[in-house]
């Protein structure tokens, strides 16, 4: 039996979410499957792999076939470097430890990497919000300053039009 690993599609139309699977060459992409061991989703930022590294290392080195996208998702994880390693380990070239050292090493650099990714999205994120704010509060005061003119002139034509009303009623006076 031919063994692939690859993904399963859920969720709804335009959003869709994947199963990471080992299924039969000849079975449909969402029909019957031996073993789920993940999921991904591509809907979030970054894309958010939750896999079983255990049993898709064990698929990998039993000779489990994945397509690209699971080829690409498997290596990110470091399933593939595990694998390599492992192959060091059973050739002599190095000890089982210093494998696991060496994956560690790879491991935290990436966290570290991604955490730096992260970190300046926020930083990016957090100078668009305030740019924003900014040109909201200039929108509001250029608002408040043409509201004002608009009252400051409303005053000055109703103050006009007293002292208007009240010359006149003073030449009233004065002409009787």
């Amino acid at each position: 039996m031919a063994t692939k690993i690859r993904l399963q599609r859920h969720g709804r139309k335009g959003y869709a979410f994947y199963s990471i699977v080992i299924a039969d060459v000849r079975a449909p992409r969402d029909g019957k499957f031996t073993e789920k061991i993940g999921t991904y989703n591509p809907n979030t930022n970054p894309a958010t792999v939750d896999l079983n590294f255990d049993r898709a290392l064990y698929w990998v080195e039993v000779g489990a076939q994945p397509t690209d996208t699971v080829r690409n998702i498997l290596s990110r994880e470091g399933v593939y470097l595990m694998k390599h390693l492992r192959g060091g380990v059973k050739k002599g070239a190095f000890d089982e430890a210093s494998a696991q050292l060496k994956f560690n090493a790879w491991k935290a650099d990436r966290q570290k990497g991604l955490k730096a990714i992260a970190d300046q999205e926020a930083a990016q994120k957090k100078a668009t919000a305030e740019a924003l704010l900014a040109a909201e509060k200039k929108t509001n005061e250029e608002i408040a300053k043409k509201v004002a003119d608009k009252k400051a002139a409303e005053a000055a034509a109703k103050a006009e039009a007293e002292a208007a009303a009240s010359a006149e009623a003073a030449t009233e006076e004065a002409a009787q």
